[in-house]
């Protein structure tokens, strides 16, 4: 390599590890503001920022009252981006959600039709209890969740970007809902659990919200900035032997697959789609970069498995009957599936 190609290529790793080094110092400002406004719940906002930045959408599970709203509208604030509320609920239609065509009448008395935009014009839209509308209804979000744009009366209308949906559910009120149908949830890029607060927090939470004074988050980025980030993100490099365990720990989900385990064989009855490897990888990028790697590992696919797999394990009758949970699992297919190649496991065994 000639003198001047070294120079030039000092000069993109120094402009890499600048990006990076940016990209780090805003997510850990996002994390940062929004813990001013939630509190503890560190893990959900990580994995929520992470599907974020990922380019994905994610969908919050949790009882009610655990900061799943605050949060998202938390997030719109700290990010400077529009922010819409869908509350679903079992009269809605789709044309609530992406909008209609309505009579307008200009100046001179002429009637048209126009396009009256629905509440997916947003950026950062919240879909609130997304399971107690109806299935005809929740499809309405496909198209924008998978195009990032819709189609009403025959014209495609393009969202704003960046664009995401954070949707939340009540997992223990079944009556008067709907649930997911499976090719809604392979939607979202990640499924982050919600879990209730400990005693330490809930007292900090009492004090924040029963104060005269409450927290008011503020922007520490712009939709420029998040797109940034987002493109840093796809440009991680992973190794061969990284896809491989990403496809790997993929198909061990699957019952009929070979090294499936055996929890798998047993209580699954369908495993994830390619959309899960493809989410296992993702979140491994944003994670390599925000713990200060240009490289995605094995351990930034581990630490993503669950919020990426969990909502794309279907479990069977005897995997419902006997209580088994995703999560679970998850685990045995993390423990089933080798993070090395096979070639590098068989020499180091010999040794």
């Amino acid at each position: 390599m000639t003198e001047q190609g070294e120079r030039a290529g000092a000069g993109d790793a120094a402009a890499l590890e600048a990006r990076a080094e940016d990209f780090r110092g805003r997510f850990r400002r996002l994390e940062e503001e929004i813990a001013r406004v939630i509190v503890g719940h560190q893990e959900v906002v990580r994995q929520v920022l992470v599907a974020v930045v990922a380019g994905g959408h994610a969908l919050l599970e949790g009882v009610p009252g655990l900061g799943k709203t605050l949060l998202v509208r938390t997030l719109a604030a700290a990010t400077r981006l529009g922010y819409q509320r869908i509350q679903f609920t079992p009269d809605l239609m789709p044309a609530d959600i992406v909008g209609t065509q309505v009579v307008v009448e200009d100046e001179r008395g002429r009637k048209r039709f126009e396009f009256q935009r629905g509440p997916v014009f947003g950026q950062v839209v919240l879909a609130d209890e997304i399971n107690r509308a109806t299935p005809k209804t929740q499809s309405a979000l496909l198209e924008a969740m998978q195009e990032h744009a819709v189609t009403a009366s025959g014209t495609r209308h393009t969202l704003p970007e960046p664009f995401f949906v954070l949707a939340t559910q009540n997992p223990i009120e079944m009556e008067g809902t709907y649930p997911l149908p499976e090719a809604q949830l392979d939607r979202f890029l990640y499924k982050v659990q919600v879990r209730p607060s400990g005693a330490d927090e809930l007292v900090e939470v009492l004090r924040r919200t029963t104060g005269a004074v409450s927290s008011v988050p503020e922007a520490v980025c712009g939709a420029e900035d998040l797109l940034a980030m987002q493109a840093l993100a796809r440009e991680v490099p992973l190794a061969e032997h990284v896809y491989r365990y990403a496809a790997g720990l993929c198909l061990a989900t699957h019952p009929d697959a070979e090294g499936a385990p055996e929890g798998v064989r047993r209580f699954v009855r369908y495993g994830s789609s390619p959309r899960g490897a493809q989410a296992l990888v993702a979140g491994a990028k944003v994670l390599a970069l925000t713990r200060g790697r240009l490289h995605a590992s094995a351990q930034d696919l581990r630490d993503a498995a669950h919020a990426a797999l969990r909502h794309r394990v279907l479990l069977n009758f005897e995997g419902e009957a006997e209580g088994m949970k995703p999560d679970a699992v998850v685990d045995q297919v993390l423990e089933a599936v080798p993070d090395v190649p096979r070639e590098v496991g068989r020499l180091l065994g010999a040794r």
